[in-house]
């Protein structure tokens, strides 16, 4: 109780103030014995007195001012936004509980700024890797945001922020230029042929700082589009298939029973006859029946199941299988892919490039490497394509062959699409076609 009086300002400044009147009241009884006059001796007594009670107020109230001094600097970092200051609590227990709450004011403006921090970095992460393109301009037409997408498609990659938004537009193509002019939310198409990309753009306002911003945002639906087309076309083959099928089977049925009919008459003159007729029919039907069951594979196309592939054992076979030239080093690392489905693609790529009149040993297939995955590229001295094949190849029922069904690349493309990746077709230099798989 007495150490706890002693460090508290109450405590101090009573000692203080005893101690001076007992020094005061001893210095007036000597000087009034002394110089034998109350006056003279009280005004002795006081000029001796006051020196030491200012020196005395000066060290009773010094940790007081020094902690008011602490916490005084500590505002100012407060309000120049630097929190890192703590202050050490010092004895007074009237002051430990101020310092403390510095102190703890101190520590939850940390965790909140950091808690910002966090969420800001997490903000910025999902900006920077979203694919749709963002870019933010102020009211004076200057960009001061773009995101990586937004780089890439506008400006090859290179920084947007202090860009003229007009300047830059006025770089981009008329499509782009229209979509930008137009009131609405607009599809625009970049590019042309198997190449060619759809993107719808947006327009957001809105204030930032009281200041008016616009928000430009550029998403690509090529692959959600061409996913849509894909469940259209496998809607209708369903469709088709399940009606000619109802209509084949009956077929098929009288067929057979034409055929014991006509085994019966094999001594009439209409025997012979008959029999060719219906041999025509049924191999047309089988043929129907295969050409149906195909189109249904399409359309019930399971998901990818991909496992861990190693190059080198799973082409290897399929080149001396189908004749095809494995060209340069094949990656050593494994890819994630499904077995079963890109052995499909490569089946359908190989035949199409024999199809295509190139001779076998100009049928070349390679593996490169590429950040994030590989590609694979399948080549040969063919024929080429046309301008139309280009551009509509891969449209499901689309061919170039009489008697082709219009689904392989589609099949392809699915596929590759399914496992996150891309299929793209070219004619090459010198004559000869090559399609191009990348796969994530």
């Amino acid at each position: 109780m007495i150490g706890t009086l002693r460090g508290s300002l109450a405590g101090r400044m009573g000692v203080a103030l005893a101690l001076m009147a007992v020094l005061t009241a001893a210095l007036t009884a000597a000087a009034v014995h002394w110089l034998g006059a109350g006056l003279i001796g009280l005004a002795a007594a006081l000029a001796l007195c006051l020196p030491l009670m200012a020196w005395l107020a000066v060290r009773a109230t010094r940790p007081w001012r020094q902690t008011l001094a602490a916490v005084s600097g500590g505002i100012e970092s407060l309000r120049d936004r630097d929190f890192s200051v703590s202050i050490a609590a010092p004895a007074p227990p009237e002051l430990r509980e101020l310092v403390e709450a510095y102190n703890s004011l101190g520590a939850l403006l940390r965790r909140e700024r950091f808690d910002l921090y966090q969420r800001e970095l997490l903000l910025d992460t999902v900006l920077q890797t979203t694919p749709v393109a963002l870019v933010l301009s102020s009211a004076a037409g200057r960009i001061v945001f773009g995101n990586i997408a937004a780089r890439q498609l506008l400006r090859g990659g290179r920084r947007l922020e202090g860009l003229d938004a007009q300047a830059l537009l006025a770089a981009q193509p008329a499509e782009l230029r229209a979509a930008v002019a137009a009131t609405d939310d607009t599809l625009f198409t970049l590019g042309g042929g198997p190449e060619s990309e759809v993107y719808r753009f947006s327009r957001r306002s809105f204030l930032l700082n009281a200041q008016p911003h616009q928000l430009w945002l550029l998403e690509r639906l090529t692959r959600e589009l061409a996913a849509q087309e894909i469940a259209v076309w496998k809607k209708v083959i369903r469709v088709i298939a399940h009606e000619l099928n109802n209509s084949v089977a009956p077929i098929s049925s009288l067929v057979h029973s034409g055929k014991l009919l006509a085994a019966e008459a094999q001594g009439a003159a209409l025997g012979p006859q008959l029999e060719r007729i219906f041999a025509t029919i049924g191999e047309r039907t089988q043929h129907l029946a295969a050409f149906i069951e195909g189109y249904a594979r399409f359309a019930k196309l399971p998901q990818p199941r991909p496992q861990p592939l190693l190059w080198e054992p799973f082409l290897t076979p399929l080149a001396a299988t189908l004749g095809f030239r494995i060209e340069g080093a094949l990656p050593e690392e494994a890819t994630c892919a499904d077995a079963g489905q890109l052995e499909q693609v490569i089946i359908n790529l190989i035949k199409n490039a024999r199809e295509s009149g190139s001779p076998p040993d100009a049928i070349t297939l390679s593996v490169h490497p590429q950040a994030p995955g590989v590609r694979l590229e399948v080549a040969d001295r063919g024929t080429g394509l046309t301008e139309q094949a280009l551009r509509d190849a891969l449209v499901p029922f689309f061919s170039t062959k009489s008697s082709g069904s219009g689904l392989g690349l589609t099949l392809c493309r699915e596929i590759i699409e399914a496992h996150g990746g891309r299929l793209t077709l070219a004619n090459r230099p010198g004559g000869g076609a090559v399609v191009t798989v990348h796969l994530p």
